[in-house]
């Protein structure tokens, strides 16, 4: 699809600590990549001839979130008419695991509406993104 009909934006509790705030972006950010390799750009040479690593070819706006800001996007984003964007959510059950496997573990006896929600990563149609999240403020 063409960059300028696609969005991805981050929602972020405003109101976590920096540094949580910082790994909740980040972890949002490498999951997201996965999904949409396509969005990766060619690695680019700077003028010393030395090499940098591709990055999205997109911006990623930052947008401010709170708790039930986050909480009633993601039911929002569970209805049919958003299943073709790409979601990606980090939650408290995630945040407090220190692997993977303890993650699922908590993920499976954990309901989603126990999930208390850090931040969602959305990655689709321009038009559906400012929908869901043309509202909300930039994360300052």
């Amino acid at each position: 699809m063409s960059e300028s009909t696609m969005k991805c934006v981050m929602i972020i509790d405003s109101e976590l600590p920096i540094g949580i705030v910082a790994n909740t972006s980040a972890i949002l950010g490498i999951t997201l990549g996965k999904y949409i390799p396509e969005q990766i750009g060619e690695d680019v040479a700077d003028a010393s001839g030395q090499s940098h690593l591709g990055i999205i070819t997109i911006p990623v706006t930052m947008l401010r979130g709170d708790k039930a800001i986050l909480k009633d996007l993601r039911e929002r984003l569970y209805s049919p008419e958003f299943a073709d964007l790409i979601v990606v959510d980090f939650s408290d059950v995630a945040q407090s695991c220190n692997r993977y496997s303890e993650y699922i573990a908590k993920a499976s006896i954990t309901s989603e509406q126990d999930h208390n929600y850090l931040g969602i990563a959305i990655y689709g149609n321009k038009k559906k993104v400012n929908k869901l999240t043309g509202f909300m403020p930039l994360l300052r």
